[in-house]
């Protein structure tokens, strides 16, 4: 089991709770990646989707970093 809890524990998180984080974030970045390709293409859809998607990832990650 240390295999599993070894980092997120070192965090200072639960398995489940590093869990429920890494994969939202995924999916918020599956997101963006698509929304910014989108937009690649038709640089009228999604003017400000990646680049918010990527800041609040960001802001997300800063407050876990200083949490207790």
């Amino acid at each position: 089991m240390n295999l599993f809890t070894k980092h997120p524990n070192s965090i200072g998180e639960t398995y489940f709770e590093h869990l429920f984080f890494a994969l939202i974030s995924g999916v918020q970045l599956v997101w963006g990646g698509l929304a910014c390709i989108i937009h690649a293409f038709l640089p009228f859809l999604f003017q400000t989707t990646g680049s918010q998607i990527a800041k609040k990832i960001a802001s997300n990650v800063t407050k876990r970093q200083q949490s207790p």
